[in-house]
């Protein structure tokens, strides 16, 4: 039986770095040595022995500096890979756990290719003691390898779990079993015999979505607020000076914002700026109160702030109307 052809596109990550002895954990990218993606692969051999694999250097970054300019030019990536190469079975991102959720979201929400994408970190350095970075890479491209993986979305896979993208965040700062889908749960498991699927998200999901965003060199600005206990909403001047689009709110649980902060937004509301209530608690829908909700406000379900920023900011690429804004919510 032939083998599943791959493509591993590397944007850097701790999945990649290298730390000055194997007990460097956590200090690593003091050390500036990053593994381009075919490195990374020669590194753990037993890559190769999953697929006929494709490696392609993109980026060598930690992930606290990919933002909407990478997601852009990954999103350009995957569509390139695919024109030139039909036959792909597949495509592994790798990329650091910090902001990876996001990247996934994006990716979801945007890429028209219809085969599986899978995303893949580490929290540990490719050359710590203990690393997952080899069994999540294995993992990985075994998954993006797997026609059960077709249709669900855009993935991500680590600790052997694999996630739906819209669903999944990082929970632990330190801990191997930090990406959690904290309301839903996983999708499936890469057990050790084959890839085992449990069930399909139901919100819509790549290649299926109505947004395409091939040809466009920058988003649409959105900043995120987190409402806190006695907050005067300062940010949010500041937010409105730099040109920003959209507001997303991580209101207090179930849908609450402070008093100067409620003041504050309904100002920046009447200027035509879009406003979205999510909450900081980290699970749950977040609540339509009409007390405590300004007018043409989106609320964002059960999307956290950085998923609801992702959201907004592709959103805002077709429309800026708050009720086709909130029927966008509600599918994705």
């Amino acid at each position: 039986m032939s083998k599943p052809r791959v493509v591993v596109i590397g944007t850097g990550g701790t999945i990649s770095s290298v730390g000055k002895n194997s007990l460097d954990l956590v200090e690593y990218s003091a050390n500036n040595k990053i593994y381009n993606v075919d490195e990374l692969l020669e590194v753990f051999p037993e890559t190769r022995k999953q697929a006929e694999v494709v490696p392609v250097n993109l980026r060598n970054i930690p992930s606290t500096a990919v933002g909407p300019t990478e997601w852009l030019e990954i999103n350009a990536k995957i569509h390139e890979m695919v024109a030139q190469d039909p036959g792909l079975d597949g495509i592994v991102i790798t990329h650091g756990t910090a902001t990876l959720e996001e990247t996934a979201y994006f990716l979801n929400l945007v890429v028209k290719v219809d085969i599986p994408i899978v995303l893949v970190g580490a929290q540990r350095p490719a050359s710590g003691i203990g690393t997952d970075a080899g069994i999540n890479l294995v993992n990985a491209i075994r998954t993006a390898g797997d026609p059960n993986s077709k249709g669900r979305g855009v993935l991500g896979l680590l600790n052997d779990e694999i996630h739906f993208s819209r669903d999944m965040t990082k929970t632990a700062t330190l801990r191997q079993h930090t990406f959690k889908s904290p309301d839903f749960g996983v999708l499936g498991h890469a057990d050790w015999d084959r890839i085992v699927y449990y069930r399909m998200p139901e919100r819509r999901r790549a290649p299926d979505t109505e947004f395409d965003v091939r040809g466009v060199r920058k988003l649409p600005p959105v900043e995120i607020l987190m409402s806190y206990a006695g907050s005067k909403g300062v940010a949010i001047d500041a937010f409105v000076e730099s040109g920003t689009q959209g507001i997303v709110i991580g209101t207090m649980a179930p849908g609450y914002v402070t008093p100067k902060e409620f003041e504050k937004l309904e100002a920046v509301a009447e200027k035509g700026i879009t406003i979205v209530y999510s909450t900081r608690a980290g699970t749950g829908r977040v609540a339509n109160v009409p007390s405590r909700r300004i007018a043409g406000t989106i609320l964002a379900d059960n999307l956290t702030p950085q998923k609801s920023r992702v959201l907004l900011s592709v959103a805002l690429t077709k429309t800026d109307d708050p009720i086709e804004l909130q029927r966008i919510f509600d599918n994705y």
